[in-house]
């Protein structure tokens, strides 16, 4: 069995997965500034997903290995449903900071599964482009839960049990899979300063995705209601961001196999600085905004993949978990702080505070990566498996 079948069942479990997590993802900052809430409290509603996430990553590795990978993964999606159909019958801050600290705890536990199967599945020669059909599903996913929100009104409680539904729906391909799962975590402790070690750049990369990504997570639809897009219009902006970042991360991730990753981040980064410079200094609209949008997603979103990729590169086949939730747990360090640090920026600065943060944090990874690559350079990599 090739390793693209090997995870085949789990690669249509998070297609409707992350369509849900999508339709909530967005409509929560669309629904959120149509009824009323203050930049600052939908800037607190990206961190609190996040911290939550960050609270997953500690549990999660606990969890599989206590009930395994299937059953924990069941229970992680059960929790989101309750959470994702909750929200529109309670809509006060509060209330809906709980539901996206729950949302954002159990997806970091659905990450870690997932992760933790593919890198299993994969070896260094492949794992680049096997993470990166990964990533495509997960766009693919993302950018279909987003569009679909234009056939529903966004003051409606609709689109939240659609979501609810697709979550629900998440469990059955895995839940019926005959493909054996990966050996459970043997150590379920979290081990940053070994990843750092491990791994420098990764984990430099991880910080700095979640510092752009959660900014632009949480911020990016407010972001397109400021510069004067109409609130139908808001999801293909944020689509075409996922769209962009869908045809990126395969490239990216095929290109690396065969050469130092570090090379391929250094590249990426620096068109992604760019891009966000650009959007930071002209104010774009229609085609060409959602262009824009188009362009972010495909040079930002590589960093996460090859992160981990060249993290999973030095690790041990019983430590993927622990690199996954590592890794994770770093994102979710930068993702939670720059929401809040964004959202105040923008009310003080304008929408485009967005982008010159997010342009900022890039450049230092560029420059980062540079260096780690001049200083020790690797041997070169062994072609890659072809993928299916």
């Amino acid at each position: 069995m090739n390793a693209l079948s090997s995870i085949a069942a789990l690669l249509l479990s998070v297609l409707l997965l992350l369509a849900g997590n999508a339709m909530i993802g967005v409509l929560t900052p669309l629904r959120a500034s149509l009824i009323g809430f203050s930049d600052l409290k939908i800037g607190l509603l990206g961190s609190v997903y996040f911290a939550g996430m960050l609270a997953g990553t500690l549990a999660a590795p606990a969890i599989v290995r206590r009930v395994g990978h299937i059953r924990a993964f069941s229970v992680f999606v059960a929790v989101a449903i309750v959470a994702a159909i909750m929200m529109p019958g309670w809509e006060r801050p509060a209330a809906w900071m709980l539901c996206r600290g729950a949302l954002g705890f159990v997806f970091a536990g659905i990450y870690a599964v997932i992760e933790s199967w593919i890198n299993a599945k994969a070896d260094n020669a492949s794992r680049g482009a096997l993470y990166g059909v990964y990533q495509i599903v997960t766009f693919a996913a993302s950018a279909g839960g987003q569009l679909a929100l234009r056939g529903f009104a966004p003051d409606s409680f609709l689109p939240f049990s659609v979501a609810g539904a697709l979550l629900a729906l998440g469990i059955v391909p895995l839940a019926m899979t005959s493909v054996d799962p990966p050996v459970a975590p043997k150590s379920i402790r979290l081990r940053l300063p070994w990843l750092i070690r491990l791994a420098p750049v990764s984990a430099l990369g991880a910080l700095v995705a979640g510092v752009a990504n959660g900014a632009l997570f949480a911020l990016g639809p407010v972001y397109a209601l400021q510069i004067g897009v109409d609130p139908s219009g808001v999801p293909l902006f944020t689509a075409a961001i996922v769209a962009g970042s869908a045809l990126g991360v395969y490239p990216a991730g095929r290109i690396s196999d065969q050469m130092d990753r570090r090379a391929v981040m250094v590249a990426t980064m620096t068109a992604s600085v760019a891009v966000e410079i650009a959007l930071a200094s002209f104010r774009f609209s229609g085609a060409p905004l959602i262009t824009m949008g188009f362009l972010v997603g495909l040079t930002t979103y590589t960093l996460y993949t090859l992160a981990i990729s060249h993290a999973n590169d030095r690790a041990k086949p019983q430590d993927m978990v622990a690199v996954s939730a590592g890794v994770l747990f770093i994102y979710c360090v930068g993702a939670i702080v720059s929401p809040l640090l964004a959202s105040l920026l923008m009310r003080q600065y304008g929408p485009a505070a967005l982008f010159v943060q997010a342009s900022l944090v890039h450049a230092i990874m560029a420059g980062f990566a540079l260096w780690r690559l001049l200083a020790e350079p690797n041997k070169p990599r062994a072609p890659a498996a072809a993928i299916p």
